[in-house]
């Protein structure tokens, strides 16, 4: 799942200003500033205020954070587990496909989302998913950084290192 305009979402807890926006001056008003009433992309505060949100929202609904990664939560109902990882504005959803389909609802009621479908892409790996099975590569990854040091003919060995 994909959060639109995820800064958007975050509140501020202080007051904040900014100098009007190129297109937007008024020649009657030009001492007059913006008054900031949500976040913004580029503000430093920005990226801090959505966790904060999107934490006290799953929180919020009975989800319990991991204590080894803040980024992942979890929720047992009647025995089914859902697990949530977000990264930024990305939200990866894994568990019963049940309350896949509830949480996704829910996440759309309170925020605008777009619904990626099956995951293909994350942080440069590949994903194929089958039946009770999931492949992931960094085949691109390697293959972007080979090209970068024009070394995508180079000849491939098990170890790089010398023998002995």
């Amino acid at each position: 799942m994909d959060v639109k305009t995820t800064f958007l979402n975050g509140t501020i807890e202080e007051e904040v200003y900014i100098e009007k926006p190129r297109g937007f001056e008024t020649f009657d008003c030009e001492s007059h500033v913006c008054w900031l009433k949500r976040m913004l992309y580029g503000l430093k505060k920005a990226p801090h205020a959505w966790y904060i949100r999107i934490d006290n929202y799953f929180t919020g609904l009975g989800f319990t954070k991991s204590e080894a990664d803040a980024n992942l939560y979890h929720i047992v109902v009647e025995g089914k587990l859902l697990i949530i990882v977000t990264y930024i504005d990305d939200l990866i959803l894994t568990g019963d496909d049940q309350l896949i389909k509830s949480c996704k609802e829910d996440l759309s009621r309170e925020f605008e989302m777009k619904d990626l479908g099956l995951m293909h892409y994350f942080m440069g790996m590949e994903v194929w998913q089958g039946d009770g099975e999931m492949f992931v590569s960094q085949r691109n990854y390697a293959n972007t950084i080979l090209k970068r040091f024009h070394m995508e003919i180079c000849k491939p060995r098990e170890t790089p290192l010398a023998g002995n």
